[in-house]
């Protein structure tokens, strides 16, 4: 085999794992308006209010009864995932503390969709 062949073969394994790396799927970047609409909702005491249990980015006088909220992309596969356990903690976690937002409706669909917009980002 001479060193052109090489080349060559190199090359076209480069091309076969560049054209591989185009299909992994990136996560979706997050809209800022609805990452700001989740933050205040997540906030807010009368509706999410996630820092009565957990610590996170931007939160004053946070919980600590609960996991920090961070690195959440690395946590959960996917934002359906993180949006299953927002509305539904008790289905993977019967006796957890975390209220189930969605089945409750103490949160809305659209709602815990803005809260999850906004977790994912931390």
């Amino acid at each position: 085999m001479t060193i052109s062949t090489k080349l060559l073969g190199m090359a076209s394994a480069g091309v076969l794992l560049a054209g591989q790396l185009a299909l992994v799927p990136v996560a979706s970047a997050s809209d800022p308006s609805m990452v700001e609409e989740g933050k205040a909702l997540a906030f807010t005491r009368k509706k999410g209010n996630c820092l009565a249990c957990h610590i996170m980015a931007g939160g004053k006088a946070a919980g600590n009864i609960a996991p920090p909220l961070g690195a959440m992309q690395s946590r959960y596969k996917s934002k359906a995932e993180l949006k299953a356990q927002i509305a539904d903690a008790t289905v993977k976690n019967p006796e957890t503390s975390m209220p189930p937002f969605g089945r409750h409706k103490i949160l809305s669909d659209a709602e815990i969709d803005k809260v999850v917009e906004f977790v994912w980002s931390l």
